[in-house]
């Protein structure tokens, strides 16, 4: 549970940056701050995911509570305007805002009367529920709530023309014919709410107004001791609010069973490793972030184990590997749709793939599976030995995997601007090259196994005495970034040598590599991209897009590695006490019950990006319960000694 009092909830800067989450299991979800201030262009109650999450629609933007005590008025909501004010400034009524089983809830103190707010979404269903309570009050009390609707796309803004179309149905109205809206005696009516300033969008430089429709009110009368709810959905009516917000608390509670979390901080991380899990039509998947990434293939493969396997999602598991071999292209996954068209564009996915399918079957012993994958994981290999898009190709000199193309940035630190990647890793990158060996050995076993005939033993170890050949930097400072690139070797120093540390079959089981990446990488939420005084090094991961993206793998740090981190040190026998303990403080610190994408590479380590990420959470869940359960390494083929 993540509890804040007043000396939080009652400032508007730390209440304000504070975001929680909930989410229905398609991709949409609910999402907002402590403060109950709208500061991102995506916060609202009811945002609906299309298939997929390629893309999402932002509904029922917010739900304002005005509570009538007598002739006394409270106004509990916080809205901030373009002109720079801040009204109403309900967070000053706030006594407490609480993270329990997964639903946050708010308690106004207003003196002789407390009342409750809980949030909620049903789970495979676009639908929010939103209950109220009166906890105390020494008369009933009259509350009235004021929907702020819109009906547009997530990534944008909706400004005033005209009136939407609002069509009364039983208990509320449907808007635009998108979504209905229910609960106690709505009266019809509205306007415009102009110039709502979201200033989390000014930050990032992009446009930070919108307008909000007001569509009429509900209002009930409560006696101590009574709820009322509203509910906002896509299709079939809900359940009520209120059973709603039981079944979320029932779910949560049933997966952490599921994932064996025998503390806090374990029962959380499988609430927030079920937020990203999501059903499409051809199968369950995961998306990358809240609130603006949907599915990608590097980061699902990536956030694999920590989503599926650590939580005791099995049967999932093996369908999202059935899928995802199901898209084999030329030996690649197909990275993202988030553009608006299926992009082959990444040089570690596939790879990836084969790492997700060793980890299961170590996990489950599932080897019909391997029977199942055997030809798309012949495919992976044998695309990649021969050569596939973007200059993936294994070099015949070495068998070392080289890829690249000008104007494309294939692996994972992949930001560009204007068209031209920021970190050009054109040529053979280490952790590219840690994966196709580890993919290669690892296949060659689970093929023994079913007794499938393969010759990739041989290409690993041609691989391998390859690699121990061409990267260690001969000064000793760990490896190389890249060899064999447009410019020479990349000696640059960054975390990418952690998966070649911790990967078995990877002949780098170095203890220098981990320690020169504890001293010049690791923070308290994560590894560096870059390490400090390097050329081209940025602290700070702010500002307008083109900032943040010349930042992005440039010092920024990136909680997910973590993960590689821990593999290397234990696979090397280095200690790593206290390592994780900033990451389970930061549960409560941004992305409440979550870990970010990223935070800024100098201190204080500033939180950035999206304050909910995938993989971030998978890894830490990851090597958390690693820890606990068993001191081996846990990365993907036979286990290394």
């Amino acid at each position: 549970m993540i509890t804040f009092g007043r000396q939080v909830c009652g400032s508007l800067e730390s209440a304000a940056g504070r975001e929680w989450l909930v989410t229905d299991g398609l991709g949409g979800y609910a999402m907002g701050t402590v403060a109950g201030l709208r500061t991102r262009r995506y916060h609202g109650l009811l945002v609906v995911a299309s298939p997929g999450a390629a893309s999402r629609r932002l509904g029922l933007a917010a739900l304002d509570p005005v509570v009538r005590i007598g002739d006394r008025v409270v106004r509990l909501a916080t809205g901030e305007w373009a002109g720079g004010a801040v009204d109403p400034a309900g967070h000053v009524h706030l006594a407490e805002f609480r993270l329990s089983d997964g639903v946050p809830s708010w308690r106004w103190d207003l003196g002789d009367v407390v009342l409750e707010r809980e949030i909620a979404m049903a789970h495979g269903r676009p639908a929010v529920g939103v209950v109220f309570r009166v906890l105390r009050a020494p008369h009933p009390i009259d509350l009235d709530l004021t929907p702020l609707c819109t009906w547009r796309d997530a990534h944008g803004e909706r400004n005033a023309y005209g009136a939407p179309q609002i069509t009364p149905v039983a208990g509320g109205f449907e808007f635009e014919g998108a979504y209905r809206v229910t609960g106690p005696s709505w009266q019809p009516g509205g306007d415009w709410f102009r110039g709502v300033y979201a200033r989390e969008e000014a930050a990032r430089g992009l446009n930070p107004v919108e307008d909000l429709f007001a569509a009429g009110r509900f209002t009930a009368t409560l006696a101590p001791g009574a709820t009322t709810s509203v509910t906002a959905s896509v299709g079939a009516e809900p359940s009520s609010g209120a059973g709603i917000v039981a079944d979320a608390r029932k779910r949560a509670r049933s997966l952490g069973r599921l994932a064996g979390a025998t503390d806090a901080a374990g029962r959380q991380l499988a609430v927030a490793a079920d937020q990203f899990v999501i059903d499409t039509p051809t199968g369950p998947s995961a998306v990358a972030g809240y609130p603006w990434f949907g599915e990608w293939s590097r980061d699902l493969m990536t956030s694999f184990e920590g989503l599926f396997l650590t939580t005791g999602r099995h049967d999932e598991a093996r369908r999202v590997l059935l899928r995802a071999g199901a898209t084999v292209s030329d030996g690649m996954l197909a990275n993202t749709a988030d553009t608006g068209t299926l992009e082959y564009n990444t040089a570690d996915a596939a790879l990836w793939f084969l790492h997700a399918a060793g980890r299961y079957v170590a996990v489950t012993g599932d080897l019909d599976i391997v029977a199942a994958l055997a030809d798309p994981m012949h495919e992976v290999l044998d695309h990649h030995l021969r050569g596939t898009r973007y200059g993936i190709a294994a070099d015949p000199a070495d068998a070392l995997l080289t890829q690249g193309k000008p104007g494309f940035a294939l692996t994972w630190m992949d930001a560009r601007v204007d068209g031209v990647p920021v970190t050009d890793r054109h040529g053979k990158p280490v952790e590219i090259n840690a994966l196709w060996i580890a993919g290669l050995a690892g296949t060659a076993a689970l093929f023994d196994r079913i007794a499938r005939r393969n010759d990739w033993a041989s290409v690993a170890s041609r691989a391998a005495a390859s690699f121990s050949l061409r990267f260690p930097r001969p000064d000793g400072l760990g490896l190389y970034d890249v060899v064999d690139g447009p410019a020479g070797d990349d000696p640059s120093i960054r975390p990418n040598q952690l998966l070649a540390a911790a990967l078995p079959s990877v002949p780098a089981a170095d203890p220098r590599i981990v320690e020169l990446c504890r001293a010049t990488l690791l923070t308290s939420l994560g590894p560096r991209s870059l390490a400090p005084g390097s050329p081209g090094y940025r602290g700070v991961h702010r500002g307008g897009s083109s900032d943040r993206d010349h930042a992005y793998h440039q010092g920024t740090v990136w909680p997910w590695l973590i993960g590689p981190f821990m593999d290397a040190a234990r696979r090397v026998g280095a200690d790593t006490t206290g390592v994780l303990d900033g990451l389970e403080l930061h549960l409560s610190e941004w992305g409440l019950g979550s870990v970010s994408e990223t935070t800024d590479g100098d201190a204080p380590h500033t939180a950035t990006g999206c304050p909910f990420q995938a993989w971030s959470v998978a890894e830490l869940f990851r090597v958390r319960s690693l820890q606990h359960t068993d001191p081996a390494p846990a990365m993907p083929g036979k286990r290394s000694t």
